[in-house]
């Protein structure tokens, strides 16, 4: 079984290592250079410590509880919103505190707080804070592909509709599409706890009144999230932009249409958008999908075509990860901090 100890590598602590974007966090962690000792901490208050399956062998998770946070020189906080909230007060506790990751966005609205993207951030770009939030997966996406694109031409103007996967909202999320597949193949009532509303089978632009999710609240943090990674661009424009729910398990997909001050062929979009984070798929492959993409990192464009109606226009089909790329971008934050 996994002990994590060690007294000449840092440690890095995984509060929500039971979360799905805790594991993918680890594994990232684990399979990096970075010669750190991983500790995996439950997001909950629980006394006992929790047995996982790992790749090989058995993981020990530790309590929120019991855990020494102060012996680790970074705490990624990875579970719930209110989770993060409460590790974050004991965390403040330790004596020296460790640098905070946060990809929960649980800690987005304290003034400590910054916002980090490495895959979309120049070259060198440092910053010095205790808290340090991943950037919403979607607005990293976005703010990726936008950047990039501006080198095939000057865009002028954007539209995006954005179709969120259920694990957006973690393994209750998963569980509950699960059920509701069932229950509806099998004539039986449907779970709502968590979306109030029949996500199976079902594109939606809400969830129901009484769940604690709203799209519309998504859709803002992703404008506020983008906004900010693009104001460090030069001159790409802020798209208009609007969030669905797809009944899907995993996975961001995108339907995006650009125009462009000039007429620019397809061939040249796609040299443009070409690089270490983009995957580009030209009309010789399958076009992208969410299932696809599944475990890779960076983003995926395909099916690009030009609009029969506006000639200096072309939709676009982006898809990315949404856990991996969030995992991605807090482990180069951490890698930033080791050195």
């Amino acid at each position: 079984m996994h002990s994590h100890r060690s007294t000449s590598q840092p440690t890095v602590a995984v509060v929500g290592g039971e979360s799905l974007l805790g594991k993918e966090v680890r594994e990232l962690l684990e399979s990096s250079d970075l010669g750190a000792n991983i500790k995996l901490v439950a997001a909950d208050e629980e006394d006992a410590s929790i047995i996982t399956r790992g790749e090989d062998e058995p993981l020990l998770i530790s309590s929120l509880a019991a855990a020494d946070l102060g012996e680790a020189r970074i705490a990624i906080l990875a579970g719930s919103r209110e989770s993060s909230r409460k590790a974050y007060e004991r965390i403040r506790k330790a004596s020296p505190a460790p640098v905070v990751i946060d990809v929960s966005g649980g800690l987005e609205d304290r003034p400590e707080t910054r916002l980090r993207a490495p895959m979309v951030e120049p070259p060198g770009h440092r910053v010095s804070s205790a808290v340090q939030e991943i950037a919403h997966p979607a607005a990293i996406a976005l703010a990726l592909f936008l950047t990039q694109l501006q080198k095939a031409g000057t865009v002028r103007r954007a539209v995006v509709n954005i179709f969120e996967p259920v694990s957006e909202r973690g393994q209750a999320g998963i569980d509950e599409l699960q059920k509701q597949t069932v229950g509806l193949l099998s004539f039986k009532p449907l779970a709502k706890d968590v979306f109030d509303t029949q996500v199976s089978f079902n594109m939606l632009p809400q969830y129901g009144s009484d769940s604690q999710h709203s799209l519309g609240e998504i859709e803002l943090k992703i404008d506020r999230h983008l906004a900010s990674l693009l104001a460090g661009a030069g001159s790409v424009p802020m798209p208009s932009l609007r969030v669905f729910h797809a009944p899907v398990f995993h996975g961001y997909s995108m339907s995006v249409w650009v125009e462009f001050e000039n007429n620019l062929d397809v061939e040249a979009i796609e040299r443009a958008l070409e690089s270490s984070h983009i995957d580009v798929r030209g009309k010789e492959h399958e076009p992208p999908s969410n299932v696809g993409v599944a475990g890779q990192g960076g983003i995926t464009v395909g099916a690009i075509a030009p609009d029969r109606n506006q000639p200096r226009a072309c939709w676009f089909w982006m898809v990315a990860d949404n856990l991996r790329i969030a995992a991605e971008n807090a482990t180069e934050v951490a890698r930033e901090l080791l050195k």
